[in-house]
């Protein structure tokens, strides 16, 4: 039939890495036109590689790459993060980098930041025969996060968490895991703002993501450590972050004599540059911004300076821990934690970091 004609050429071109896995296919139209075929030819063949887990379909996205089968007698590695689209794009292109490189294959799945997708999704994982697991579970939204962490430790194959660790970490405690020193990158933008003559520093923080509750450790621990005044009214933690609740932030930053803020979002960064012309604020010279994530920098003017977590080599890494416990079950747990980095741009009024 010309359908699993054209699933075979689609299939042979994913496993050929003409797309990656993350990346979004062609138009059904596209395709058609491609394979001089129909579009409901198109769409048959589409739908033999979802029902094999080789695409996903998103509603109102389009189609996605989610594994590339390993070739015959190759091994096979699960991968499950929270989202495809934030965040974890780079992380999926180290992890995808470093197992291609090792000749392994990779199958994708995303829980949608929801714990009982993650389930069904783990279970998927197993069932499509993988040889272990490189995990991003949802602790930061569960009842009872260390309980998962131990039910984890009855998984038939070996895995590696990334971004996320034990939260009571026992002295024996058996999970490898690779992650980023999110309180290190908060540390070292707060330092970079003192070091600019900053001393009243406020913060732009989120509740319940996987992140916040260390990034805002991260920003109580540096501000006491050091010396900065804090300002209760311009420290600030909310789900959401709309315009109105930012510009109401920035009447209070410059109503309270703040002249720099810490965001933890990029976007919510974007955003509060424009809250703050509003009220004729100037960024940087009547109020310094630093961002955590790096991501979507080029979205303000002036550029932000960002805390960038070094996510391909974070993704990376854990890929290759989690082949060598593959090869040998009995190898020590690793522990491993990279500093992001910080990139100076306009946005504090610093000097711009050397690319």
């Amino acid at each position: 039939m010309k359908s699993e004609k054209v699933a075979a050429a689609l299939r042979e071109r994913i496993a050929d890495e003409g797309w990656s896995v993350g990346s979004r296919l062609p138009t059904e139209r596209e395709l058609a036109a491609t394979f001089g075929v129909g579009v409901n030819t198109v769409r048959r063949a589409v739908g033999i590689l979802v029902d094999e887990g080789v695409v996903v379909r998103r509603q109102g996205s389009g189609t996605y790459v989610a594994s590339r089968p390993a070739p015959t007698g190759r091994r096979l590695i699960g991968v499950l993060v929270p989202s495809t689209s934030y965040y974890y794009p780079r992380v999926i292109e180290g992890i995808e980098r470093a197992l291609t490189a090792a000749g392994a294959g990779v199958i994708l799945a995303s829980s949608e930041n929801q714990p009982g997708l993650e389930h069904a999704q783990t279970r998927r994982l197993l069932d499509s025969g993988v040889e272990g697991l490189i995990l991003v579970p949802n602790l930061n939204v569960m009842d009872d996060p260390q309980a998962h962490i131990e039910t984890l430790r009855k998984l038939p194959v070996p895995y590696v968490l990334v971004e996320r660790r034990p939260t009571v970490l026992e002295p024996d405690d058996p999970t490898s895991y690779v992650v980023t020193n999110h309180v290190g990158g908060v540390h070292a933008a707060v330092r970079h703002l003192v070091g600019l003559g900053h001393s009243r520093i406020g913060f732009v923080g989120r509740v319940r993501t996987g992140t916040a509750d260390v990034v805002t450790d991260g920003f109580e621990r540096a501000i006491r450590a050091l010396g900065v005044e804090r300002v209760a009214e311009a420290v600030v933690r909310r789900t959401e972050w709309p315009a109105e609740e930012l510009f109401a932030f920035a009447r209070d930053c410059r109503d309270h004599r703040v002249s720099a803020v810490f965001c933890h979002g990029d976007r919510d960064a974007a955003s509060l540059v424009v809250q703050a012309r509003r009220l004729g604020l100037r960024v940087p010279e009547d109020l310094a911004l630093v961002a955590y994530d790096d991501d979507v920098v080029d979205l303000t003017d002036p550029p932000l300076t960002a805390v960038a977590p070094p996510k391909p080599e974070v993704g990376a890494l854990a890929a290759e821990l989690l082949l060598r416990r593959i090869d040998d079950p009995a190898a020590p747990a690793h522990r491993i934690e990279l500093q992001p980095r910080l990139v100076v741009r306009g946005s504090c009024g610093g000097t711009p970091t050397t690319p």
